[in-house]
């Protein structure tokens, strides 16, 4: 049984979800391996949302729950009830819907950010790597991936919403009168720098400098035609716009780092945070951090988000009606064994009465053209009752017409379509949304 538990920005602070950000990834790995209840986990964490997605042993809900939000607690060093008092649990068809939509970025800050689909995947990543992902969790999180993938490549989506970058810059831009003239300095050099520096280059910016905590400013620099700053504070007193992206776990820069006076606009887009809190109040500094942006996020295009938010219903209705089909394939994989048995010993059979090898193969081949007429209608029958959620009905019927009982740990065929099947435009928006989310 799948449940997620789950805390965002709609119902948790900031700083308990940065919190959660730093110490949930580490517990992830822990959490199958001591506990008796769990088969399974994938944590997300990023800078507004925290999720845990639980394949369950049995059917002790409150048991997963319970030692989920203890072992993130812990790792998180918050209280367990703080962090109980923030997440919502979700169960049974609710979790696919709702992975699909975050994955498809309909639940993000920014509704439509394209950075969420890259985290998902790299949470499922994390969780194959720590071996705490199950068949039922990878399942769900392909679909989820192909899913993001249609609404980002099928639907206006991604152009009406906007990346965090996105959306911060565009709120320095009210007080900056020409970026062109802008001295601008970046601190770090991961993937979100990246999309920084494309952001800051749209705006015209040109005089920008690079920081990085962790010494790559040289490589990153040259990469990105940029200047290498080495001092930390000698690059923020040239510059009026700061703009922090790093992981480090404590803040790179404290209020005496920007007390000189000058007036400058700083744009926090770690988390955990990169910037002292109080440095909103030294004098001459505006501090734009997640928390202040998310209050200015805007809302979406209406028709753009309506037929995403369609296209992820439609994948949710289709990822159920290929679970519950799917219910009855081990009971149909036992009758048809059970068959082929009974016909492979009538052609044995068939083999010792008749020594013509020529009549044999005739009856054979009839033998067989039979068994498959008359396997084609329960094979059509156990697809349409697992559809309407009948399955156990086929099961009920081989057991009592034939004793045939299916394999108790039968193994589902996955209901993701395989990269090779796909056609080649689904193929080709695959490849696309994959180099997107990479850069």
């Amino acid at each position: 049984m799948l449940i997620c538990l789950t805390a965002s920005h709609r119902n948790a602070s900031f700083d308990l979800l940065e919190r959660l950000s730093i110490g949930a990834p580490t517990a992830a790995s822990r959490l199958v391996t001591d506990s008796d209840v769990l088969d399974g986990a994938v944590v997300l964490a990023t800078c507004n949302r925290f999720e845990a997605y639980l394949d369950i042993a049995g059917d002790d809900r409150d048991s997963a729950v319970s030692a989920t939000v203890d072992a993130v607690a812990t790792a998180s060093d918050l209280v367990p009830a703080e962090v109980l008092d923030s997440v919502s649990v979700l169960g049974g068809g609710d979790v696919v819907q709702h992975l699909f939509a975050v994955s498809s970025g309909l639940e993000s800050v920014v509704v439509g950010e394209t950075e969420i689909s890259g985290q998902v995947r790299r949470a499922l990543e994390d969780a194959r790597a720590n071996g705490t992902t199950t068949s039922d969790l990878e399942r769900l999180f392909q679909e989820a991936a192909h899913t993001s993938r249609g609404v980002k490549t099928r639907t206006r989506i991604g152009a009406a919403g906007r990346s965090l970058v996105r959306l911060g810059l565009e709120l320095a831009s009210s007080r900056i009168t020409d970026w062109a003239q802008t001295r601008v300095l970046l601190v770090g050099t991961g993937s979100y720098a990246a999309t920084t520096i494309a952001a800051l280059r749209d705006r015209g910016a040109e005089n920008i400098q690079v920081f990085s905590p962790s010494g790559r400013a040289p490589w990153f620099a040259a990469k990105h035609d940029l200047v290498a700053a080495t001092d930390l504070r000698r690059a923020i007193g040239s510059s009026d716009v700061v703009i922090t992206c790093t992981s480090s776990e404590v803040p790179v820069v404290e209020p005496a780092d920007l007390d000189d006076g000058q007036r400058r606009i700083v744009i926090d887009l770690g988390l955990p945070r990169n910037v002292d809190p109080d440095a909103a109040g030294v004098e001459g500094v505006e501090l734009l951090d997640l928390e202040t942006i998310s209050i200015h996020a805007p809302i979406a295009e209406l028709n753009a988000e309506s037929e995403a938010r369609q296209m992820v219903d439609d994948a949710v209705s289709r990822f159920r009606a290929q679970a519950l089909e799917q219910s009855t394939t081990p009971a149909l994989v036992a009758f048809r064994k059970h068959v082929f048995d009974i016909l492979d010993d009538e052609i044995d059979r068939a083999k010792r009465r008749d020594a013509d090898p020529e009549s044999v193969e005739q009856t054979e081949r009839a033998l067989r053209h039979l068994v498959g007429v008359l396997l084609h209608r329960p094979s059509v029958r156990a697809r349409e009752l697992g559809r309407a959620g009948r399955g156990e009905e086929f099961v009920g019927a081989l057991d009592a017409l034939f004793g045939v009982h299916p394999e108790p740990e039968a193994e589902l065929p996955s209901p993701i379509v395989p990269l090779a099947e796909r056609t080649a435009p689904e193929r080709a928006a695959t490849d696309r949304a994959d180099e997107a989310d990479a850069s």
